[in-house]
């Protein structure tokens, strides 16, 4: 079953390397409809899938990050036009010099091919990941969870009707249905038909794709996002920010799920973010000084610091400096978000510079690292690794490129 996928899935990426930028437009413009108007019986499906979770014991963060609601139909919807509004990146030519023999050596922009994406509970990622994988000439093969799988059927179902309905080939879009756990598995190892896999989930998920494909690998990293509170922080931002990147969203990977605070400002700091947080019924966990701050703060453990909850519980750590600061958060990140509450224009840029992270910020809430907040659309997902993408990953990131010469009859000597 899955080598006829992935011999399908082949097969469409040459057709679809040949698409020009108005036809998939068109075809993406059409999907976008067609979501928002059969959104209805999307949710119904849906629907099934959150009255399992629940039966199962699924968590607050995680059935939020499974639900669809009109509202996010719509800003699926809104995500795939942003898709359609950017600039085709295929077919352009990065460079080309001319050599002393007179060939002309020049590097252009290509689709990868067939894209694998394993992902967990966020049916929306279905419809990110066809989107910017079509928009780039590539196929997509879909892995998604058990706990969403009514979902991502209904919705591969109406994307395949409208790519049908604009004349395009409907293999440009797969979904693995069996969700077990072998298929999985035996997904990762797809190198003959896959070029590239992309895992999106937990550190578990992601840790069994590093360790058992075969295909190469994005590294999509789990998100212990810190937000250090300096010595020369405005406390009227850092307030907003801190309860904004901790708990708009519980159950996304750019949440904020640890604060470093400097001692200078920390008597201060403490008690109002210690407040603001208990309020809104969320642990924390704090080393020792932070504890005899505020009694709303419980001593953590040496794994608190390292932990993304997911949850409504976050780690509070008191330095002497940003210098201890800075290397709290690159001994504990998971190379994420990071940010910096802070008037000092020379330690924001220490931050900046010194941090090993793929999204660093200055004064805002690290909830902004997502591709249609930086402008993409939507995103395949935030690399987390250093090699070929790094940060949210839009257009180039499912892009190659290939040599391309020019020459004269010229022959090697």
């Amino acid at each position: 079953m899955l080598q006829e996928l992935g011999k399908k899935a082949k097969a469409a990426s040459r057709i679809m390397a040949k698409l020009g930028q108005n036809d998939k437009n068109n075809a993406l413009l059409m999907v976008a409809d067609a979501l928002v108007t059969n959104s209805e019986e999307i949710i119904k499906a849906n629907d099934i899938d959150i009255e399992n979770g629940i039966k199962n014991g699924m968590s607050e963060a995680l059935l939020d990050r499974l639900k669809l609601t009109k509202a996010r139909f719509d800003d699926m919807a809104e995500g795939i036009r942003q898709v359609v509004s950017l600039e085709d990146p295929v077919g352009e030519v990065l460079s080309m010099k001319e050599r002393p023999n007179g060939l002309l050596i020049g590097q252009k922009r290509v689709p990868m091919g067939v894209i694998g994406i394993i992902y967990e509970s966020r049916p929306n990622v279905t419809v990110d990941a066809f989107a910017l994988c079509f928009k780039t000439g590539n196929s997509v093969i879909l892995r998604g969870g058990s706990d969403c799988i009514h979902s991502n059927i209904a919705l591969v179902k109406v994307i395949k009707e409208a790519l049908k309905s604009a004349g395009v080939t409907e293999d440009a879009i797969n979904l693995i249905e069996n969700t077990d756990r072998e298929i999985a598995k035996q997904f990762m190892k797809l190198n003959k038909y896959v070029d590239l896999l992309i895992p999106r989930g937990g550190a578990g998920l992601i840790r069994t794709v590093v360790e058992n494909a075969t295909i190469p690998v994005i590294e999509t990293g789990t998100g212990n996002c810190h937000i250090y509170i300096d010595k020369d922080a405005d406390l009227d931002k850092a307030l907003p920010i801190i309860k904004n990147a901790k708990l708009q969203r519980l159950g996304v990977c750019n949440a904020c799920e640890s604060l470093v605070i400097h001692k200078d400002i920390a008597a201060k700091a403490v008690p109002l973010i210690a407040d603001m947080l208990s309020e809104n019924d969320c642990e924390i966990r704090g080393d020792e000084q932070a504890v005899l701050l505020s009694s709303n703060i419980v001593p953590a453990t040496e794994d608190d610091f390292a932990t993304e909850y997911l949850a409504k519980i976050i780690s509070a750590k008191i330095v002497d400096s940003i210098d201890e600061a800075i290397e709290h958060i690159n001994n504990y990140s998971t190379g994420h978000s990071e940010s910096i509450i802070t008037e000092s224009y020379e330690n924001a840029q220490r931050f900046l510079n010194e941090i090993d992270s793929a999204c660093v910020y200055v004064n805002a809430s690290t909830r902004f690292t997502d591709g249609f907040m930086f402008g993409f659309g939507a995103e395949i997902g935030i690399s987390t690794q250093k090699l070929h993408a790094r940060g949210p990953m839009g257009l180039l990131a499912l892009t190659s490129t290939k040599f391309i010469v020019y020459g004269n009859g010229q022959i090697r000597e």
